[in-house]
């Protein structure tokens, strides 16, 4: 038996593997496009599926498809939808710019399953056309745009969101596991006023609330679909309540409130509510490293750094130095962000790359926006399991470290005056010594006096120490 099959298209015949569900048109693409080997996410070719779904009940509810072939797209559809079809979804990202090849590959493969199911049922009189029955009343240029604002909007409220607050949890928790604990505070990454523990990971967890905000402030600009416009925005050759009536099916399938573009021209000429996105998506991601990069620092050592921290020993850290951990996670949340930085890159150059009716770099902004809530919400809950949760504080190297603080010295100021107090601090770094010690030689304050100006703990409440 042979391990191919002669398929027709408007420009002729083309060799299709045998058990491919896709016909001439993907195979085209797959030969004009041996690029990169990477595909669109299961994430995306789901929400295409919802698509073709959405408007073939639509279109057979206006009497524009046959009911029994809108049934048997429909059905075909849910296999999509679960991924039991993602086989037959092989085009590269880097393909034409509308993403017309991954449109016609759905087309292709909704139409031979569907015509399979139509078999299985006995129907032998009636036949799906990849064109004029699933395709019918859309474009590449309308459904392409729409699947990556509805998948987006899945990803990001069925993984991101709930990431980003698991680790937004963790930080409060161990925050409150140690507010006992007063640590130096740092600035310029030099020894500055005392801050606690909770107060310093309950700025980590407002970051991660913000970023949480930011996605849902932004969120409600990618509801709004392009379906509809068809192939410049006009909505040729579809039902004028087309548009709507697919945006409440997708809603009814996804529990979320799509509606119709405002402007078909707009939401089919640019990719601005996704660029949108991406840029909140990238503050995320600025402030994931920083958080990450400041655990790093605080784990350093543990002997010659500064080593208030202990995370989690996951391996071993190096092939020659026996003994030797790495912050791993930390280093595995970095390389996450970057790669999350550099897509919002590659998406703005996308967004930018609209010309009159359509964006021409739809399949690029696809896959790196539907990347980067994947890494984000994949990095974050596995920065709040393996490392945030299993932080352990070094508290009496830290007390230790506060002891000799010379920068406590700030808290005399308002007693001593700022001059003297810097003698005093430079004498205790210079000597080596508890700043308070140094304090008794060089001030007329008592031990009382001085050990209640120089209580770490009152330093972090802000006002004066007196």
């Amino acid at each position: 038996m042979s391990d191919y099959r002669i398929e027709k298209d408007s420009m002729g015949e083309i060799k299709v593997p045998a058990g491919a569900l896709y016909s001439a048109q993907t195979q085209r693409a797959v030969e004009n496009f041996p690029i990169s080997g990477i595909r669109f996410s299961s994430e995306f070719i789901q929400a295409v599926g919802y698509i073709k779904k959405a408007c073939a009940e639509v279109n057979s509810e206006l009497g524009l498809v046959d009911k029994d072939l809108a049934e048997a797209i429909s059905l075909a559809c849910d296999e999509i939808v679960t991924g039991t079809l993602n086989e037959h979804f092989p085009l590269d990202i880097f393909q034409t710019g509308s993403g017309t090849s991954t449109n016609m590959n759905t087309n292709e493969v909704v139409s031979n399953r569907a015509n399979q199911i139509l078999k299985e049922k006995g129907i032998t009189d009636k036949k799906v056309h990849p064109n004029d029955h699933v395709n019918f009343g859309q474009s590449s240029n309308d459904v392409i745009p729409t699947a990556i604002r509805v998948a987006a909007v899945i990803s990001a409220n069925s993984s991101l969101i709930p990431s980003l607050k698991t680790l937004h949890d963790a930080f409060l928790a161990k925050g409150k596991e140690y507010a006992h604990v007063v640590k130096t505070g740092r600035t310029h990454l030099m020894d500055a006023m005392p801050v606690t523990i909770e107060q310093e990971f309950g700025g980590y967890a407002r970051q991660l609330e913000l970023g949480i905000e930011r996605v849902k402030t932004a969120l409600p600009r990618l509801l709004e679909l392009p379906q509809g416009g068809t192939a410049v925005g006009t909505g040729i050759n579809t039902h004028k309540d087309f548009g709507r009536k697919v945006a409440d099916k997708l809603s009814e399938y996804t529990g979320f409130k799509f509606r119709e573009a405002v402007n078909h021209f707009e939401a089919q000429a640019t990719v601005d509510a996704p660029v949108d996105f991406s840029g909140q998506l990238k503050t995320i991601a600025v402030s994931m490293m920083k958080i990450s990069n400041d655990l790093r620092w605080m784990n350093s050592g543990p002997n010659s750094g500064i080593g208030e921290i202990q995370l989690a020993a996951l391996q071993p850290g190096s092939s020659i130095m026996p003994g030797k951990v790495n912050p791993v996670i930390e280093e595995s949340t970095n390389m996450i962000c970057a790669q999350v930085i550099g897509n919002d890159t590659a998406i703005s150059i996308s967004g930018i790359n609209g010309n009159f009716e359509l964006n021409v770099m739809l399949p690029v902004v696809a896959h790196n926006l539907l990347q980067s809530i994947r890494l984000l919400a994949n990095g974050a809950a596995n920065f709040a399991e393996l490392s945030v949760s299993k932080i352990v504080v070094r508290e009496a190297l830290i007390a230790e470290k506060v002891s000799k603080n010379p920068i406590l010295v700030t808290a005399l100021n308002p007693i001593i005056g700022y001059d003297l107090a810097a003698k005093i601090a430079k004498k205790a770094f210079a000597e080596d010594r508890a700043l308070k010690d140094v304090a008794l030689e060089m001030t007329d304050l008592s031990e009382a006096e001085l050990d209640k100006a120089l209580d770490p703990i009152k330093m972090t409440s802000g006002g004066f120490t007196e």
